[in-house]
């Protein structure tokens, strides 16, 4: 499973960042962060482990990658909040701590699906409150040829550096950095340097709401997949992602901000 797990990023990591930065530059920073927010990798991931490892083994799996989630949301905050101060390798570097500390904090408590239910989407909410309002002070870089692949390399090497590097440290530090969000991280540094905090805020407040639709995923594949129809679960899950997924981007149209007038 973990060769079909490593596969599936190693192929799609690149594929992903690189449609990203397409959708990002024709709609704006927000729509392409909904469409990170979407399980594009977890997913068929989550699938190979309820068909290898058994219902029981996907249904803790969704729970813990709900709660991975948290730290996620922590880093988005994080990075807008040093955004408005620093350059992006200090606001990188700084939420990438604040990173690591929530996430070694999540690996000390085990909440039930019910609290997880719960608590993720607050504070996905909350998160999203603690960004505040966007402040206007954008600057337009015309990206250089090489900076689309440049995005895909660092997003592949990433991938693989975190996924030997964890294996060589040992299991605990493995499942602590799998989840760190090689997509959110990469898009939010060029984003940064150069479209400014503006665009990042608008970046990662895109994540913020797409991680919703990643919740409503897991939690479906968390709560059926122990009673129900293997491929019934997953295409209910799919529907309900993309559903929640389509309110947000609604919102995002329809929400009275200046985030169409200041693109990258």
């Amino acid at each position: 499973m973990d060769t079909y797990a490593f596969i599936i990023k190693l192929v799609m990591t690149p594929l992903i960042i690189g449609a990203v930065t397409l959708i990002v530059r024709r709609w704006g920073e927000n729509i392409g962060g909904l469409i990170v927010g979407l399980p594009l990798t977890s997913g068929p991931v989550s699938f190979f482990f309820a068909t290898e490892q058994g219902p029981h083994f996907a249904a803790d799996a969704a729970i813990g990658a709900v709660l991975g989630l948290i730290p996620v949301a922590v880093f988005c905050t994080g990075y807008v909040r040093a955004a408005r101060r620093f350059p992006w390798y200090l606001a990188s570097s700084l939420s990438i701590l604040m990173y690591l500390a929530a996430i070694i904090g999540m690996s000390l408590t085990t909440p039930g699906l019910g609290v997880t239910a719960v608590l993720v989407p607050s504070v996905l909410g909350a998160a999203l409150l603690i960004l505040g309002k966007l402040e206007i002070g954008d600057r337009t870089v015309l990206p250089p040829w090489w900076d689309l692949p440049a995005r895909m390399i660092l997003a592949t090497l990433l991938l693989l550096l975190i996924t030997t590097g964890a294996s060589a440290l040992g299991p605990k530090w493995s499942g602590l950095l799998s989840p760190f969000p090689v997509f959110t991280f990469v898009m939010a540094t060029f984003t940064h340097s150069q479209g400014g905090a503006a665009a990042v805020w608008r970046w990662n407040r895109g994540v913020l709401a797409g991680l919703f639709s990643y919740t409503a995923f897991f939690l479906v594949v968390a709560l059926l997949i122990e009673g129900t129809n293997l491929w019934a679960v997953y295409a209910l899950a799919a529907a309900s992602a993309l559903g929640v997924n389509a309110v947000s981007l609604a919102f995002q149209i329809r929400k009275p901000h200046l985030d169409t007038q200041y693109r990258t």
